[in-house]
């Protein structure tokens, strides 16, 4: 298979077999029969299933086609991100993190640190993390395109500046998809991703997974899964599953029409701070244009409105739209960052993540909110 969507499509699917369908139902089962010496694939629910296992393969497929890579699936993406960490980490060691990433990022940093972990923080703008480098290092974590900011990285350099240093690197594929971005191939040792967003795509599944370049890696991501039981449910993975053959034509249809609203929001007066890397503009575009693939630079557009009234005046009077947080899914979704407090972000900062919604319709009600939006209703 060459093609994204040829690959998104057969991922992960088990052989042909007559009279059995191509993607099998999910498998609910805690125990299995077990004669002998516990020596099989399939021992307990906790260990490992058949439905995470075509999954897992699936994702293996689109994050590192033909690599020898491996993958873990797990209950969320906070559940992935904590698996890479705290497998890795132990008293005493060095961890880079980003400074504008995922809002439960600096939940997490409390934690290590609590765990008598260093951690050192930078943006991801410029390759700042480079300058938190050093021989003490033991992992690295970029997030690129940033959530929110939508900054990003040179993700190889990075990664060839902390192997040099002996550490491991990890990061954050939320946002690009494995077919807008596959670190593996640029250096990262782990690929992880919450497939809540658009990799299942609809809203309705909480997912997360690691790709490890390395077996032993994954060896150790799988142990961790074990002990704390972070397992997903197999309805959940056989609709993760499910929802990939339809990942390629959802992430560019999206892709396309996030560009086309960045652009239909440039020079709007009352929108400042817009950010999308497909924008020839944006300050992260020509790193992005070299790393991420087939021109995908993700559904997600953020730009500041001059207050926080302003922004839900907005928010308010979209129609094709809902106020939700989370991204990637088909029904485009906004909201105003700030109302959780975990980003350093304007009052009037609005992360929007592009649905499947034809563009003409959206971009029209995204500019006729903008222009109601112009005046307070009055009382």
């Amino acid at each position: 298979m060459s093609g994204d969507g040829t690959r998104a499509v057969r991922a992960g699917l088990p052989e042909a077999e007559a009279y059995e369908p191509a993607l099998p139902g999910p498998v609910f089962a805690a125990h299995y029969h077990l004669p002998g010496e516990a020596a099989g694939p399939y021992t307990y629910g906790r260990d490992a299933n058949p439905t995470w296992t075509l999954l897992e393969r699936a994702i293996t497929e689109l994050e590192a086609p033909g690599s020898g890579a491996e993958t873990v699936v797990f209950a969320s993406g906070m559940g992935a991100i904590s698996a890479v960490l705290l497998s890795r980490l132990r008293q005493g060691d060095t961890a880079v993190l980003p400074s504008d990433g995922y809002q439960l990022l600096p939940a997490l940093i409390e934690r290590l640190e609590g765990f008598g972990i260093t951690v050192r923080t930078a943006p991801t703008g410029n390759d700042a993390q480079l300058a938190a480098l050093d021989d003490g290092v033991r992992l690295l974590w970029l997030e690129t395109p940033s959530n929110p900011g939508l900054d990003v990285c040179d993700i190889r350099r990075l990664a060839d500046a902390a192997r040099a240093r002996g550490a491991l690197v990890a990061v954050d594929n939320t946002l690009a998809t494995p077919l807008g971005q596959r670190p593996l191939e640029l250096g990262a040792d782990f690929s992880v991703a919450s497939g809540t967003k658009a990799l299942t795509g609809h809203g309705d599944v909480l997912l997360g997974y690691v790709t490890c370049r390395d077996p032993e890696l994954a060896a150790s991501v799988r142990a961790w899964r074990k002990t704390v039981g972070a397992i997903p449910g197999p309805m959940e993975a056989w609709l993760a599953h499910r929802s990939l053959a339809t990942l390629q034509l959802r992430v560019d249809r999206q892709a396309a029409t996030a560009l086309a609203l960045a652009g239909a929001l440039v020079g709007r007066p009352e929108v400042t701070g817009l950010r999308h890397p497909g924008l020839p503009d944006d300050p992260a575009h020509p790193v992005a244009a070299a790393q991420m693939r087939g021109g995908r630079f993700g559904c997600v557009v953020s730009f500041t409105l001059p207050d926080k009234e302003h922004a839900e005046r907005f928010l308010g009077g979209l129609r094709l739209v809902d106020d939700a947080t989370s991204f990637g899914g088909v029904r485009s979704t906004a909201e105003r960052r700030g109302r959780w407090g975990g980003d350093a972000v304007p009052e009037g900062f609005i992360r929007f993540s592009v649905g499947a919604e034809d563009p003409d319709d959206l971009i029209a009600d995204v500019l006729r909110a903008l222009d109601a939006a112009r005046t307070p209703a009055s009382g």
